[in-house]
């Protein structure tokens, strides 16, 4: 019997197009091709009757295979788009090979700076510098009580709900004492993967997020 239960989440709507279109779609240990521009009318013509994925889906997921950074890489002008079939067409102009390389640079700054952010951020504060001050004998300086980190207001954050987050936006995430800095690579039925800053990716609950 056919498995007609439908994808939820991006990942297995990519690894079915990767098995669909394999002349097409590449799965992720293989270089990437440049698609055909109006790839998406021919997948929705050729999965018309495919149970399994909706039209919003595979352009959700089309989307997110286009803006990986190994997509990216293989757009350089003068590389033949491919059809379904793998076969070759127009070749990737100019403009788009610029804009591909522009949409990467940007994409990669983006996290590096979220990286370098989050590092600094977790970085241990170095203490000031103590100078040894002789002491009067007659008094006796008083002795500092620890005092206690205070808490991390929440109140400026508002709690994230599924419907209103997109791919690539970045967040907050409620991870121990203080919210971590995230960006959001996969929203599924139930729960919201995201990536770290340290380039960890987890999944969540919406509502541990906050925007």
């Amino acid at each position: 019997m056919e498995n007609t239960e439908k994808f939820t989440n991006n990942k297995q709507i990519i690894n079915f197009l990767t098995e669909q279109f394999p002349l097409c779609f590449t799965a992720a240990s293989a270089p990437a091709k440049p698609l055909k521009i109006g790839i998406f009318q021919d997948l929705a013509a050729r999965l018309e009757n495919e149970e399994r994925v909706s039209k919003t889906q595979i352009r959700g997921a089309l989307r997110q295979y286009t803006l990986s950074w190994r997509y990216l890489h293989c757009v350089k002008e003068s590389e033949k788009r491919v059809d379904l079939d793998g076969n070759e067409g127009d070749a990737v102009s100019a403009e788009h090979a610029e804009h591909a390389l522009k949409t990467l640079k940007e994409s990669k700054e983006k996290v590096f700076a979220k990286q370098k952010k989050a590092q600094k951020e977790s970085a241990p504060k170095r203490a000031p510098k103590q100078v040894n001050v002789p002491k009067r004998a007659d008094k006796k300086a008083p002795k500092k009580e620890p005092k206690n980190e205070p808490a991390v207001d929440l109140s400026n954050f508002k709690e994230a709900t599924h419907s209103e987050l997109t791919l690539q936006q970045s967040v907050k995430v409620l991870l121990g004492k203080s919210p971590v800095s995230a960006v959001v690579v996969e929203i599924l039925k139930d729960d919201v993967q995201v990536q770290l800053a340290s380039g960890m990716t987890v999944k969540v609950k919406a509502k541990h997020l906050i925007v």
